[in-house]
């Protein structure tokens, strides 16, 4: 910012419209991202796995809905006033329409500390000091499933990066159940992770892996243990054997308000349109009081640092009329909206949960070593899931999507052969 008001002096007016408009919007989008995060709401709860990655589970307006994939910015405004982090929405709107949960690993100095914090509020006393306040934006995500037009589904992933297709898994079994869309793709998934209890990270979708027969279930997961040698256990002695999930509930005496998202896009579109508008008007009034008029040639020319000036207060002017309008829109619908009954209790799904079905199990667990893509997974997989359309979505490190992306396209090849690999990048930011 301060380099475009140097810009302006600098340059001029004239030069400064060419790049006012890009200038104005950004603004604008700034403004509104500060007012849709505010106000704050807090941790409702805490799932601590045994591989020491943490669920959190957030408030959520029951009207707020979303699709698999998207994502949302945190703060924790006791651990920095000014770090926002971006994280998957691991749950489905559809399936809890009262709170949401994102899933968090230790790896930085950021998660680090959330992570002592919640271990730490676990044992103090009081509900004021077990409550964690925390600032959201967004969700932020696709418009559309797009994924459901895929006869298969590859989904690829490396230890956190499971997050985004625990919500797809999720979404897809409801549709299932519910018998809303009737063709729906079969799905592999290959989870590589570096030691057997980071498998725990299932557990949210595990009635979904054993709870249904082998003939009805759309998924079958295939897990890599990268760093331990040969073992007997299955796929579901495994994640019994690691199902212990321990649960911290915090006080929600100071929740007033649940996480409502964005404010619809005509609303949007109409705040930015109004600001354009009250910037010509400010800047039409501020020329004809201030600047003289170059038929009266007895004054003197304005200098180019007023006019600068004036067009500086129009901007700022314009702005705070459209903040003002957003705040009033924002607070109406936070004051009407209405909290839903909140239970502190965690998603945790029971063991038995994974003791389901006595069918014979069709999942997969290797150890000592990574997959070899193009021979193991991309070579058979049309054959054990079948289609000529397949999408290949991948959330991991860059050398890994770089990788099957490679692969993707030289299985397509020019002559577009089927089956088609269609590949997909998930990220964490946008």
């Amino acid at each position: 910012m301060v380099f475009m008001v140097f810009f302006l002096f600098h340059a001029g007016d004239r030069h400064f419209y060419m790049v006012f408009p890009g200038i104005f919007l950004f603004g604008l989008d700034k403004l509104l991202r500060i007012i849709q995060s505010r106000p704050e709401t807090c941790i409702l709860s805490a799932r601590i796995f045994p591989s020491k990655a943490i669920e959190l589970i957030l408030p959520k307006d029951p009207g707020l809905k979303y699709t698999p994939t998207s994502i949302i910015f945190v703060k924790v405004p006791s651990i920095s006033k000014y770090e926002w982090h971006s994280f998957s929405i691991t749950s489905s709107s559809r399936v809890d329409g009262n709170t949401m949960s994102i899933m968090i690993k230790s790896e930085g100095s950021w998660t680090s500390s959330l992570s002592h914090m919640i271990q730490t509020r676990q044992e103090s006393d009081g509900d004021q000091m077990k409550y964690i306040p925390i600032a959201v934006e967004g969700p932020y995500g696709p418009v559309s499933m797009d994924f459901l037009r895929y006869d298969s589904l590859l989904l690829d992933s490396r230890g956190i990066g499971i997050t985004p297709f625990l919500s797809i898994i999720q979404e897809l079994a409801l549709s299932q159940n519910s018998g809303i869309n009737k063709f729906l793709p079969r799905m592999q998934l290959i989870y590589v992770v570096k030691k057997s209890q980071d498998i725990c990270l299932l557990n949210s979708i595990s009635p979904l892996i054993f709870g249904q027969p082998a003939e009805k279930c759309l998924l079958k997961v295939k897990v890599f243990v990268t760093q331990e040698e040969q073992s007997d256990g299955t796929v579901r002695e495994l994640l019994n054997e690691f199902s212990e999930v321990q649960t911290v509930n915090f006080g929600t005496k100071f929740l007033n308000f649940s996480i409502s998202g964005l404010e619809n896009s005509l609303w949007m579109a109409a705040i930015a349109g109004i600001s354009s508008i009250l910037f010509l008007i400010f800047l039409i009034i501020f020329n004809h009081i201030l600047v003289p008029s170059q038929k009266n040639p007895t004054k003197e020319k304005t200098p180019s640092w007023v006019v600068d000036l004036l067009i500086i207060s129009s901007f700022i002017l314009a702005l705070i009329c459209s903040i003002f309008v957003a705040l009033v829109i924002r607070w109406r619908r936070l004051k009407k909206q209405i909290l839903p009954t909140l239970q502190k209790q965690s998603k945790a799904f029971e063991k038995e949960s994974t003791q389901a079905s006595d069918a014979l199990e069709e999942h997969e667990i290797h150890f000592g070593g990574r997959p070899n893509f193009e021979a193991d997974i991309f070579a058979k997989f049309p054959d054990e899931k079948g289609g000529s359309d397949i999408g290949v979505l991948v959330c991991g490190p860059e050398t890994m999507k770089e990788s099957e992306a490679s692969i993707c396209q030289k299985k397509c090849g020019a002559k577009k052969q089927k089956p088609n690999f269609s590949f997909q990048s998930l990220n964490f930011t946008l």
